[in-house]
């Protein structure tokens, strides 16, 4: 389980905010993975991934940021609704340096140019720069696009997918995930749920969000050390639950999704906040 960030390199003792890696195997947990920043992130899931496929063991990877946009919105920037094509699109306009300087803001700002009126990415730690990207939301009338995806919606998730700036949000991670995502899934025997069919994939990346074990999260946090770093402990927790489902029940999770998610994509666990709270905290 991967907690993304769109930040700034982190510095090199563990801290919050950074990349965070969890790893299981049916229940048992792995030392999370600290990354500096996205290169080495990349780098790292490529070894790890090769690593386990020749090992002969197969991979389920969750990502958490969407790995989609609101119906309509793929075919106003790049004339198709296929996800993989936005992905490229991104891919090829997105800069990201080893320090972290990257130019989201510009690429959001050459979206919002094609539709009309304000938005819909908003939010900037600039008030003066980008001036095609508005301050606040205030205003926005997302009537072109809808502001939250069918997923965002059924999973009470708490940040819009256009939402750059201020916390909690989550657009700038997508705007700077899913170019590596693009990257990792042409490396072959790679399948992207709920896109493609994962039965005999390898890696399967998929979309979570790890405010659907915030129970656990939280009871654990209170037994910790002050010394603890909350990313870590959820995507700690995150990957031990998910490694822990029942085959029964990962397959229901993994076809059980409506006609939506094909363009929308899905957050994995929707509608088992219950039970993957319980598998989180099982010892």
């Amino acid at each position: 389980m991967v907690d993304w960030s769109a930040g700034q390199r982190r510095p090199l003792k563990p801290t919050k905010d950074a990349i965070w890696i969890g790893i299981a195997r049916a229940g048992m947990s792995d030392e999370p993975v600290y990354c500096r920043n996205r290169q080495e992130a990349e780098a790292w899931l490529v070894e790890f991934f090769d690593a386990e496929t020749a090992a002969g063991r197969r991979v389920f990877a969750g990502f958490d940021f969407p790995f989609g946009y609101p119906q309509g919105f793929a075919r106003r920037v790049t004339g198709s609704d296929d996800p993989f094509v936005l992905w490229n699109w991104l891919e090829a306009r997105i800069e990201d340096d080893e320090r972290g300087r990257n130019n989201r803001f510009d690429v959001a700002q050459q979206i919002n140019h094609l539709f009309d009126g304000p938005g819909p990415f908003w939010g900037k730690p600039h008030k003066d720069r980008w001036p095609e990207i508005p301050y606040v939301k205030k205003g926005i009338p997302f009537d072109q696009v809808a502001e939250r995806r069918a997923a965002d919606l059924e999973a009470k998730a708490a940040s819009s997918c256009f939402q750059l700036f201020y916390n909690p949000t989550v657009g700038s991670q997508i705007l700077m995930g899913l170019p590596v995502l693009a990257r990792l899934r042409r490396r072959g025997d790679v399948a992207v749920w709920p896109f493609e069919g994962c039965h005999d994939a390898g890696v399967v990346l998929a979309e979570v969000w790890p405010g659907l074990i915030e129970p656990a999260v939280k009871q654990e946090m209170q037994g910790a050390s002050t010394q603890e770093i909350r990313d870590r402990v959820q995507v700690r927790l995150l990957s031990r639950a998910i490694s822990l489902l029942e085959v029964k029940e990962f397959d229901t999770l993994m076809t059980q999704v409506p006609d939506v998610a094909k363009e929308e994509a899905w957050i994995f666990g929707t509608g088992y906040r219950d039970r993957l709270n319980e598998l989180a905290l099982q010892k």
